[in-house]
């Protein structure tokens, strides 16, 4: 018997999981997670659930609108994330493209990231045949990811 294929939800601890949905929205072209059905809102369905205000914005969440990518959890977390418990990302900005033209559409699609609250940690030059160039760059609340 063979194992059905599963589907996986990246996730993130952080300090703020409603600023961080909302940069990693944009940042993938994804949308907040739609409320439950019969709610206008979240905010309405939070109210519904009995979730007091101060404890509204410990969960999040983002969505491929395809429905073809993995779904993005952010939870609260204070202080430090535990090295343990980081995630990786490889954000696929630059497909097809080689050296020059490649590093060109990393850098473009970085300067989008930084206006979004990203921040460039190191660039990686190609150096073929099997580095083709990448940039290192960490979201607003430290996780690093790669544009690839």
């Amino acid at each position: 018997m063979t194992t059905p294929a599963r589907t996986v939800q990246i996730t993130l601890d952080c300090p703020d999981p409603h600023a961080l949905a909302l940069f990693w929205a944009a940042a993938l072209g994804y949308q907040l997670e739609p409320p439950p059905p019969g709610h206008a809102s979240w905010e309405d369905a939070l109210e519904a659930f009995g979730v007091p205000p101060e404890r509204r914005n410990d969960r999040s969440a983002v969505v491929d609108p395809a429905g073809q990518g993995p779904r993005l959890f952010f939870q609260r977390s204070e202080g430090p994330v535990p090295s343990g418990r980081r995630v990786h990302l490889d954000v696929r900005a630059a497909p097809g493209l080689l050296d020059e033209e490649r590093m060109a559409a990393l850098e473009a699609e970085c300067r989008r990231l930084q206006a979004l609250g990203a921040r460039l940690v190191e660039r990686h030059e190609p150096s073929p045949p099997l580095e083709r160039g990448h940039l290192v760059l960490s979201d607003p609340a430290g996780h690093v990811f790669c544009l690839d």
